[in-house]
This record gives structure tokens, C-alpha cells and sequence, in this order.
């Protein structure tokens, strides 16, 4: 590995770790600069195992024989050590996942080629919290949906916070970004896909009849944090579902909707697998598993 002690703080070959507790920031530096940033050896090893290329990394010396061998392919990626100390004054925070990697960021998807490749797919539209996306990408990895599609202004899945709470799943799930409404809702249209939004309506379904009879091609569709969807989405949409509340509950956390939505959609393509004979899980798309 190419390693270098931290000496001064203020070196350029370190900017890629400074003020990481600047949200703001962060959110559009990172972009426009091509990186995202791995916290932990296990993120580390799951953004290289998904095909992505580091640029350098940041930890503390006692992690050193942890990472090595996940940079066996990439002895030329430079390799910074410093003491928990520096470490802390350099990013902004106690780094006690012990290291950072800055990795190149995969290029974007062409969202219609990701619907092409996909059956059950989930939209999010306008989440402002990297906390509820990380969230759904670890439901959507774990209960077996094909990708994710984000509006234009829906919170980055690989800002650091959204990887981490995913457990790397932002890493796994395949993704895509989506133009705005008057463009992708006849997109889903023209490929196929039923778009189901999840808003309180009176004339939403509620999600147990809903999931008793699904398209061959579904989309579910969740809205932004407190306000929901736009009207724009709810009329690209095609139906309307509700998870049904009691002692006068009226909604739910999104990433939470979203899992029991995930869960409703598995539990009743298993079921049809089954009455079909087919067993085991449901065939799914060649492009899950993929790298966004």
C-alpha cells in the first residue's frame, strides 16, 4: 500500500475529508466532484466488491491490517493514517467505524434501461432525509424489489449518512435518477409498469386488497418527509393504496411505509409463485444485484 503519515492537516491530497459534518456542502461538493465517501471496512469492502474504484483512504493505524487486504487490487490507492486526534480535526467527527475511503462515483443510470431490466421497482420522490433512503435501500436489498428510481431533488444515496444506515445496500441496489414528472410518468406508462401511490386519498385502496391481485410490472411510489407526493406525482400515478391506521395514527415513517409495502408485494408474489408451482422466490429481473 502506498502509506502516508498525516503531517499537516491543510494538505490538498486530504480535501476529500474535510468538513464532513457540513451537509450542505457535502450534498453538492461531492457530486460535482465525482466521490462519495465508504464509512467502515465493511462499506469499504462492499463499494469494491460492487465494482467501484477508491481514490485514497483515511484511518487510524490499528486498522491498518483490516483494510489492507480489501486494497490487494489497488496498490497504487494512497493510504493516510493519523491518530484519532487528527483524524477527528480533519473530518469533523470521532471516526470510530475506523476509516473512510474516498471512491469514485459509478456513472449514472439511464432510468429507462433500469425499468427494462426491473419488475418491482420503488420511487421516491423529494425525500429530504439521507436516513429514510439509506433505510428503503436496505428494505428494497433485503425483501427483494428490482431497483430504486429518485426524483431530481430526492436526497443522494451515497452521501455518507444514507450509505451507512443502508449497511452498503445503496451499493448493491441498482438506481437510477428520473426527470421530472411530465417526462417519467409516461415513461412508466410506456414500460409497462402499474406507478401505485402511497397518499392518505379517499379513494385509496387499502394495501391487503391491493397486494391480492399485482401488475406484472409495479412501481410503488412514496413522497417526501411530512408533506407527501406533489400533485404532479399523484397524477402520473395510477392508483392509490394506504396502509390502514389505528388510535388515530395517521401515517407512517416513509422508510417504514416502505418496508411493510415491500413486504405486502413479497409475501403475495411468493404466494402466487407457490399456487403456480413454481416455488422458491419470485423470477426477478437480470438487473438486480447490479452495481447503481
Amino acid at each position: 500500500m502506498r502509506l502516508a503519515r498525516i503531517g499537516d492537516l491543510s494538505a490538498p491530497e486530504l480535501a476529500d475529508y474535510t468538513q464532513l459534518t457540513d451537509v450542505a456542502l457535502r450534498r453538492v461538493r461531492e457530486p460535482e466532484e465525482g466521490l462519495y465517501l465508504a464509512e467502515s471496512p465493511k462499506v469499504i469492502e462492499r463499494a469494491l466488491n460492487a465494482g467501484h474504484r477508491p481514490r485514497s483512504v483515511l484511518l487510524l493505524e490499528e486498522w491498518l491490517p483490516r483494510v489492507e487486504p480489501l486494497l490487494a487490487d489497488h496498490p497504487d490507492v494512497p493510504v493516510y493514517v493519523g491518530e484519532s486526534k487528527q483524524l477527528e480535526a480533519l473530518t469533523g467527527f470521532h471516526m470510530h467505524r475506523g476509516a473512510l475511503a474516498s471512491m469514485h462515483r459509478p456513472s449514472p443510470r439511464d432510468p429507462v434501461e433500469l425499468l427494462r431490466a426491473s419488475k418491482r421497482v420503488v420511487v421516491l420522490e423529494d425525500l429530504t432525509d439521507h436516513t429514510n433512503v439509506g433505510a428503503i435501500f436496505r428494505s428494497v436489498a433485503a425483501l427483494g424489489a428490482d431497483a430504486v428510481l429518485l426524483s431530481p431533488a430526492c436526497a443522494d444515496p451515497l452521501y455518507r449518512r444514507a450509505v451507512r444506515v443502508s449497511m452498503g445496500a445503496v451499493l448493491q441496489v441498482p438506481w437510477a435518477r428520473l426527470p421530472e414528472w411530465p417526462v417519467a410518468g409516461p415513461m412508466f406508462r410506456d414500460e409497462g409498469y402499474e406507478l401505485t401511490a402511497f397518499a392518505l386519498r379517499d379513494d385509496a385502496e387499502d394495501l391487503a386488497d391491493y397486494a391480492g391481485e399485482l401488475p406484472e410490472r409495479l412501481a410503488l411510489l412514496f413522497g417526501t418527509e411530512g408533506v407527501g407526493l406533489s400533485r404532479r406525482a399523484l397524477a402520473s400515478a395510477a392508483r392509490s393504496v394506504v396502509i390502514p391506521m389505528e388510535h388515530g395514527v395517521d401515517s407512517l415513517n416513509v422508510a417504514t411505509a416502505a418496508a411493510l409495502a415491500l413486504w405486502a408485494v413479497r409475501t403475495a408474489d411468493r404466494a402466487g409463485d407457490l399456487s403456480a408451482g413454481r416455488g422458491g422466490a419470485p423470477d426477478r429481473a437480470e438487473g438486480r444485484g447490479s452495481r447503481p
